[in-house]
């Protein structure tokens, strides 16, 4: 089964790379085209959000097991989905270093070097996929992340899609982010004696890191969003900053490029 998850992982890992290669001859939209190597890498990323986070909710509607049996109650698809995880995040993190210096790419790939080690563990012992499967509904969030930023990198914010993206975003961060990794983190607190202290650690670990991630960007995401964004009058005398620019109406809002920067 071990050999399985890794044919899939490599099948994966050359899928993705692929599409990252065939978006390279492809034109890029015009208001995107000073980030055309973001946008490209974003929009593989959407195509994996919604690949496995659509997957994993359907499968744990379909067979409920995987939540109350999350180490070894699994169908052999459930590996598959995870083993395709592990290959979008290694060819994203190829992806990263073939286009940025280490110092800009350092935190996702920390990321995503923490969740490969997570999933991995799952593909080799063909156990815990279950928990995997749950942690993959964090994509759901990431799709409407994803679409986020390039809104962002197409210069469509403010908008009435941007909004509608940002609202979403939070909404599904509520529901498909925090909710998962709530109940992960009480599963593993409870379960603990059943998981080894290794795994118990990396588990930990990938939840912590990845639940500082969500909630920092819920907050930055409402805060530029949200706060920012609301009308103020005025301030006779004021001028704009290199940290704010003018939308068209003249209202001052708060540049995204830290949010812009964070990736599932």
């Amino acid at each position: 089964m071990a050999s399985w998850g890794l044919l899939v992982t490599g099948a994966s890992f050359a899928v993705f790379r692929g599409l990252h290669w065939t978006l390279q001859l492809l034109p890029t939209p015009g208001s995107a085209a000073q980030d055309s190597w973001k946008w490209r890498n974003i929009y593989v990323s959407l195509v994996h959000s919604l690949l496995t986070g659509v997957w994993a909710l359907f499968g744990l509607s379909l067979y409920p097991q995987m939540a109350a049996d999350p180490i070894n109650g699994h169908p052999s698809w459930a590996l598959v989905l995870v083993a395709v995880s592990v290959g979008y995040f290694l060819a994203d993190g190829v992806d990263m270093l073939l286009n940025q210096t280490l110092g800009q790419a350092w935190e996702l790939l920390c990321h995503h070097s923490v969740v490969v080690s997570c999933l991995s563990t799952a593909i080799l012992s063909n156990q815990y996929v279950g928990l995997c499967v749950v942690s993959l509904l964090l994509e759901l969030n990431s799709v409407c992340l994803h679409l986020r930023k390039l809104l962002l990198l197409s210069h469509q914010a403010p908008s009435l899609a941007f909004s509608v993206a940002s609202w979403a975003t939070l909404a599904t961060l509520a529901l498909f982010r925090l909710v998962p990794l709530g109940w992960m983190s009480l599963w593993l607190i409870r379960q603990q004696h059943q998981v080894l202290p290794p795994l118990v650690i990396l588990s930990g670990t990938g939840l912590v890191t990845v639940g500082a991630i969500s909630i920092t960007l819920g907050v930055r995401i409402l805060v530029n969003d949200v706060l920012r964004a609301r009308p103020r009058p005025p301030i006779p005398g004021h001028k704009e900053t290199g940290g704010t620019r003018r939308c068209r109406d003249g209202e001052l809002v708060a540049r995204d490029d830290a949010t812009l920067l964070l990736k599932d």
